[in-house]
């Protein structure tokens, strides 16, 4: 599983200079239980990625270091573009008018965040398969009955109904 919103609350409460126990709190875990859950999320491996600046290989279960660099101070503000790869666009979002083309279009997206592409997916799924039908427990059983009995020892058919004079 990767960060979820309270996990990188977490991480950005802990940035920010907090104890385990207050950076729960202000991720919104219940100050009863915050201290036990700040221990927690210290050793998930995901958070313990997040706060070292790389990620989490889940194929492999080891930690990776990020590919991306740190840049030198002089580079960072030469640079004028920001970096809102990951960041979701309304003006985009209400540019369409069907439901089903916007999650397309989210799913397909490769610069959106791999969480949000996997919800788009799992919401488009009833309208690229249907499900089958289900049947109850008597038509089921009808079924079985049909089958069971079409066997060699099943029940011939009547004779034929001969007219009488």
């Amino acid at each position: 599983m990767a960060l979820t919103p309270k996990k990188r609350a977490f991480v950005d409460a802990l940035r920010g200079g907090a104890s385990n126990k207050d950076a729960a709190i202000a991720a919104g875990y219940a100050a009863s239980s915050a201290s036990a859950a700040g221990s927690r999320l210290a050793k998930d491996p995901y958070v313990m990625a997040a706060m070292a600046g790389t990620t989490f290989n889940k194929k492999t279960k080891k930690i990776v270091k990020a590919s991306t660099a740190q840049k030198p101070a002089d580079e960072v503000s030469q640079t004028s573009e920001p970096d809102d790869t990951l960041s979701f666009d309304l003006s985009k979002a209400l540019s369409y008018s069907d439901p089903k083309a916007f999650l397309l279009a989210a799913m397909n997206d490769h610069g959106a965040e791999a969480k949000l592409r996997v919800d788009a997916a799992k919401a488009l799924m009833p309208f690229m398969h249907q499900r089958k039908g289900e049947t109850g427990k008597k038509t089921e059983r009808e079924n079985a009955a049909k089958v069971a009995g079409a066997g060699r020892f099943g029940s011939s058919p009547p004779p034929p109904l001969k007219a009488v004079k």
